[in-house]
């Protein structure tokens, strides 16, 4: 990532360039320039103007971006600015001009699982348990700000507020409601003024009480006046942090009992909990959207579409931002189609803002490294612990991390992380169409990332599955002999590779080559809840026979009988789905009375070849 400090430096270098190559004014640039202050940068010189080596790609990317600059922010510049039909190095990005070799991998690591999972359990723990009582607590912060020493109304006392003062601490009483307490920290300030350890007034928060009867502040010369009646409703009604008393109780993350969502809180800690609570907001939304951090910034106060409900139980969630990156200045309007999680969390954030108008920033400009670090120590905390949170391990976070996570999550379905958390058959259907579809296309580059990463594990599971038969760990399945037909003639190639190369320096064929050969068959493969579709033909395939739509480019899950689909097989990793559903249907079976023929008949079919898919696992597995 180039950073605005270099950027910076470039931009300036570029601009002492210029008259030296006869430029005077910007919009006398022309391509010729833009060639010439490339070649100007590709290469070192010395002294002499002798080159004497040539730069990396990072300095001639720099050098392009800086054109590529000027061009996007023209219209900031009034007085001179580079013409507008300027298209230098045909209009080629500044990675291609760098000779980089493309884009290739995103070097970007995604959040480590053991990171995320508890990351993103607690988050929506937050967002959906605690939410609703954080935005009452927000409400409570928010009436406080009545009784600052600042509120209008109050006045300034001349003499001893007994009466007054009185009255506040009848209230207390008749409504049971505990003293107010000060923060430790001032509390310690009145110890080290002479205050006795033993004093039971001296956590008191008087300023509180004096503001409630209309006088700016408490001095401390009224004490004596006042000591006997604070000391009776202390004795009565006791002393407790002003903020979260009586919290409803929740139930435990773990499952283990209810308890207070939050312990009595003094104002400082309270304002904390609402801003972990917002943190957890924003850190669900980028983990479960994919929005970039200049999507989530562009979000406003009003930015949840309307629900779109088609049928009972399917409801469609809409998140209205901007796209930036890669747009003209300001960006362009756009929509995400997100999960009802994600909308969950919108709505809190709007609740818990400070102003919420239409058209204002929802979670404004935030920096989610330090953001996440302060959630981290929440969750690990007293509190988190209290709330039976999973701790979060070390490990470092951003947006892009979280971005790079969810692309490997759909790329790896079905299975994975989020399906443990937020259903997953939900994440895929949403969460794709928004990255396929217009509006929510935005993340396209996104889903052409999932594609990619689909196609290398698909490529890992072929190569895994070659050299389980390499050591005679067999495929089942009605398609089963084809593909072994195929990991024979792999296998063949690599031998007579071998063979043939003996009187050569090359021994052997290395795994690149066989992997090079796999390729094409993994692209075909599609992954089954309990088999392996190996989508060569689709006039072959039983889910489009049964469909009446034996063109289509991919076969249908959804009517998917692998036992007898000639491009199916079953492997030892489909052992355990197969197992459950012959023990499931064998205990249906025993409670079917005499009467359900039909259901048993049915029901014993399925245990029947469930039983028989087993059976071929175990025997195709089996090394001879």
């Amino acid at each position: 990532m180039i950073r605005c400090h270099g950027r910076l430096a470039e931009l300036i270098r570029f601009l002492k360039w210029l008259p030296t190559g006869g430029v005077r004014n910007l919009a006398d640039l022309d391509s010729d320039d833009c060639d010439a202050y490339l070649v100007h940068r590709r290469y070192h010189r010395d002294e002499h103007d002798t080159v004497v080596g040539e730069r990396g790609p990072g300095t001639r990317r720099l050098a392009a971006l800086i054109v590529t600059d000027l061009l996007n922010y023209r219209d900031l510049f009034t007085a001179d600015r580079v013409p507008a039909d300027l298209r230098p190095w045909g209009g080629a990005t500044p990675t291609t001009i760098a000779e980089e070799g493309g884009r290739g991998q995103n070097k970007t690591p995604p959040v480590a699982d053991e990171v995320f999972q508890p990351m993103l359990a607690a988050a929506l723990h937050l967002v959906t348990v605690l939410g609703p009582h954080a935005v009452e607590l927000a409400r409570q912060l928010n009436a406080d700000r009545a009784w600052s020493a600042r509120a209008a109304g109050l006045k300034s006392a001349t003499r001893v507020p007994l009466a007054e003062i009185t009255a506040v601490l009848a209230g207390y009483e008749e409504a049971g409601r505990p003293l107010p307490l000060l923060p430790d920290h001032y509390v310690q300030d009145r110890l080290d003024a002479g205050w006795s350890p033993d004093d039971p007034l001296a956590p008191i928060a008087f300023g509180l009480l004096a503001r409630h009867a209309g006088f700016r502040q408490f001095h401390t010369a009224w004490l004596p006046h006042l000591r006997a009646p604070v000391e009776s409703t202390l004795t009565a009604v006791g002393a407790e942090k002003p903020f979260g008393r009586n919290a409803a109780l929740v139930e435990r993350a773990d499952g283990k009992g209810l308890v207070p969502w939050t312990l009595p809180l003094h104002k400082l800690q309270a304002t904390y909990l609402i801003s972990t609570v917002r943190t957890a907001a924003i850190l669900a939304l980028a983990a479960i959207t994919g929005m970039r951090a200049s999507e989530l910034m562009e979000l406003q106060v009003g930015c949840r579409c309307p629900a779109e409900q088609y049928t009972p139980g399917l409801v469609r969630y809409r998140l209205a931002s901007k796209l930036v990156k890669g747009q003209p200045l300001g960006g362009i309007r756009d929509e995400w189609v997100v999960i009802e999680p994600a909308y969950q969390a919108a709505a809190l954030a709007e609740q818990l803002h400070d102003d919420p108008v239409d058209g204002a920033p929802l979670l404004g400009r935030f920096h989610i490294v330090s953001r996440y670090q302060w959630f981290r120590d929440w969750v690990n905390g007293p509190a988190g612990q209290r709330l039976g949170l999973a701790p979060i391990p070390d490990g470092h976070l951003n947006v892009r991390m979280l971005r790079r996570k969810l692309a490997l999550e759909l790329a790896f379905r079905p299975g994975g992380l989020l399906a443990a958390k937020i259903h997953l058959r939900h994440v895929s259907a949403a969460t794709t169409e928004g990255y396929a579809s217009r509006p929510g296309g935005a993340q396209a580059e996104l889903l052409a990332e999932v594609s990619e990463h689909e196609q290398q594990r698909n490529l890992d599971l072929l190569w895994a599955e070659f050299r389980n038969y390499q050591q005679g760990i067999m495929p089942a399945g009605p398609g089963a002999y084809e593909l072994t037909e195929f990991f024979a003639h792999i296998d063949g190639k690599a031998a007579a590779a071998v063979g043939e190369a003996a009187g050569s320096p090359r021994v052997q064929r290395s795994d690149r080559e066989v992997l090079n050969l796999l390729s094409k068959r993994a692209k075909t493969l599609h992954l089954g809840t309990a088999n392996f579709c190996w989508f060569t033909d689709p006039s072959r395939a039983l889910c489009l026979k049964l469909a009446g739509t034996v063109h289509a480019d991919r076969p249908l899950a959804g009517l998917c009988d692998s036992a007898r689909c000639p491009q199916a097989t079953h492997h030892p990793c489909h052992r355990p789905v197969w197992a459950d559903h012959a023990a499931r249907t064998k205990t249906f079976l025993g409670e079917l009375g005499a009467t359900r023929k039909a259901e048993k008949t049915r029901l014993q079919r399925e245990h029947d070849r469930a039983t028989r898919v087993l059976a071929e696992i175990d025997a195709a597995a089996t090394k001879e």
